[in-house]
């Protein structure tokens, strides 16, 4: 086919950034565009230069049709395979299929594949029973130099981590064992508003009371269904909420074109239906017919309908550029769901100059901010910069800053850095000349060969030699008699020069203590003290190591305080044996009383 469409910069950018990576290897990749960025263009470009067959797979049919749609409309013909859309054809050279339909009629697909694009990437699953898996292994098996392409905006799950394990801007993921190695292009949503491709978020601070739903179980997290029975008994307690939320909507929404509203339940659902007009409402759910939520999806992207509440449903895959109010009353723990529900507010469409984003649940997300890759550790936690003391890489982590903005501390455990990698290093035909820096801001040593590792590591990565687990470690002092374990709040120290050594007295909720002396005039002691301590100072984020009490001195109101101390009785004094720094486990800290 002959190109018939025009692309923008960053589209080309994206579709060059995917051919040079094919050129030199089959590592499946991804490319990261925002919600209203224009993948079916990206995807159409990509099928042209393809020299063979194309497979393009979604994981609903209304993202099969409108993917297929937007493809016809470039000049192309193409193919669509989804049992939902009532067509199966599979002769064309390019073939959009939804993964449900392709996956139960893998015989009918003997064709050799050269180029398979998975839009909404971010649901491939690592289980090799999955319909990704399956069907991705069938092509492989076809054509073993088969391409895979991943398109997402939000390419993290918050269940399974990141979906890629390098970035072309020249750092890693925690991710080791993600299919997709290596994301080749990203663009920001920031620069999409910026350029004017897409409409700006107004995020609108509602003078009403929210939804606490901070008192759910910590298992909520936002990609499978929450507890329907928690949910629906905590909003439920609240009537007046729902109500004042939903006269709030109606009132901010006069003047507007389209409104989203996501619901916690189908019962929240109903009950905020129930106070909407009711000529200008549609509520859709899981179990809402086809063809009647065809309807309805019809009539709305028509203007008949101007509220549109959902549950779960209208994440992904929806197209209604008018849409300008998004309403959120539903909880999630994950910034990657919370962009795409934003998402659908953010194209553009004439006479439309923003979007509304009423956020009723204290979710507290930037739309703007990267995604950090794990849940907050606490409910104050923001994106945070740090630099890397050994390879200079500015990593995001969570962290914690004051009103004044400082940085107090930051949770990143491992720098996520590529640097070069020793020539005998073996490595993939794609990063063969980058490894991921191994400086590591929190860690355990291992006590056979004094190396780093992380902190929840159950073995050595340099000498394979088992790891002591903490729990096992406080588990055995504390049904010893012999042995004393203490919660540590606190540390004080002092310096004796006379003696050349510094006294480290370790303090518990309950005013007992514990002491130890690092002798700075004997090497191993010294050495000792700088593993425990000086690497831990500032969190790491300084390459610290004293050679004199004189260096240490300014240093000692900031050397950290483990969560745990463990000594043995010797004679007629404690002995210091043990010290857990980072602990992670069922046994509280001191420091969260």
């Amino acid at each position: 086919m002959s190109q018939t469409f025009i692309l923008r910069d960053y589209q080309t950018q994206a579709v060059e950034a995917a051919v040079e990576h094919f050129r030199h290897g089959d590592d499946p990749v991804v490319i990261v565009l925002p919600t209203g960025a224009g993948k079916s263009l990206v995807i159409a470009e990509l099928s042209r230069l393809a020299k063979g067959r194309v497979i393009c797979l979604a994981h609903v049919k209304e993202l099969v049709e409108q993917n297929h749609a937007k493809f016809l409309a470039t000049g192309a013909v193409a193919g669509v395979f989804s049992a939902g859309l009532g067509q199966k054809e599979n002769g064309a050279k390019t073939t959009f299929a939804s993964i449900q339909s392709l996956s139960a009629s893998l015989d009918v697909f003997q064709t050799p594949a050269s180029l398979i694009i998975i839009d909404e990437c971010h649901r491939v699953g690592m289980d090799d029973s999955g319909q990704y898996s399956k069907t991705l292994a069938h092509f492989r098996a076809l054509n073993p130099n088969v391409k895979i392409l991943g398109l997402t905006a939000t390419p993290y799950r918050l269940g399974s981590g990141w979906i890629y394990q390098h970035h072309y801007h020249g750092f890693t993921r925690p991710c080791p064992s993600s299919f997709f190695k290596k994301c080749v292009f990203e663009l920001p949503l920031q620069h999409m508003v910026k350029k004017g491709y897409l409409t700006p978020p107004i995020h609108y601070d509602a003078a009403i009371a929210h939804y606490d739903f901070s008192l759910l179980t910590e298992s909520l997290d936002g990609e499978q269904n929450t507890d329907d029975i928690a949910l629906n008994e905590l909003i439920h307690k609240h009537p007046r909420v729902t109500k004042a939320v939903t006269e709030q909507i109606i009132q901010l929404s006069q003047e507007r074109q389209g409104v989203m509203i996501f619901a916690a339940t189908i019962d929240h659902a109903t009950e905020i239906c129930g106070y909407l007009p009711t000529e200008q409402t549609a509520l859709i759910t899981g179990s809402t017919k086809i063809k009647q939520r065809d309807e309805l999806i019809v009539a709305f992207k028509a203007k008949k309908i101007k509220y549109l509440v959902n549950v779960s449903v209208l994440t992904t895959g929806f197209d209604a550029p008018h849409v300008d109010v998004i309403a959120i009353l539903r909880p999630t723990q994950s910034i990657s769901l919370f962009q795409q529900i934003v998402g659908r507010g953010l194209r553009l469409s004439p006479g439309k100059k923003d979007c509304l984003v009423l956020d009723y649940t204290n979710n507290g997300y930037n739309i703007f901010q990267p995604e950090i890759g794990e849940k907050k550790p606490t409910p104050d936690s923001v994106a945070v910069q740090i630099h890397c003391p050994q390879c200079d890489f500015a990593n995001v982590f969570w962290g914690r800053k004051d009103p004044e903005g400082n940085i107090l501390e930051h949770f990143g455990r491992r720098c996520q850095g590529l640097v070069e990698a020793p020539s005998s290093t073996e490595t993939s035909e794609d990063t063969k000349h980058q490894t991921q820096c191994t400086y590591r801001f929190r860690f355990k040593h291992c006590p056979y060969c004094n190396q780093e590792n992380d902190i929840a590591a159950r073995q050595c990565q340099h000498c394979n030699e088992k790891l002591i687990d903490p729990d096992d470690l406080l588990r055995k002092a504390l049904n010893l008699n012999n042995n004393k374990v203490l919660r540590c709040a606190a540390i004080t120290s002092k310096i004796n020069k006379a003696d050349k050594c510094v006294k480290i007295t370790y303090h518990d909720e309950d005013g007992l203590t514990l002491s130890e002396t690092f002798r700075f005039n004997f090497k191993k002691s010294k050495q000792s003290f700088n593993d425990l301590f000086a690497r831990r100072i500032a969190k790491g984020t300084q390459s610290l190591e004293f050679d004199s009490l004189e260096e240490l001195a300014p240093f000692l109101p900031h050397l950290p305080a483990p969560d745990f101390v463990i000594a043995k009785k010797q004679k007629q004094y404690w002995q210091v044996t043990e010290r857990l720094f980072d602990y992670q486990g069922p046994y509280r800290k001191a420091n969260e009383l």
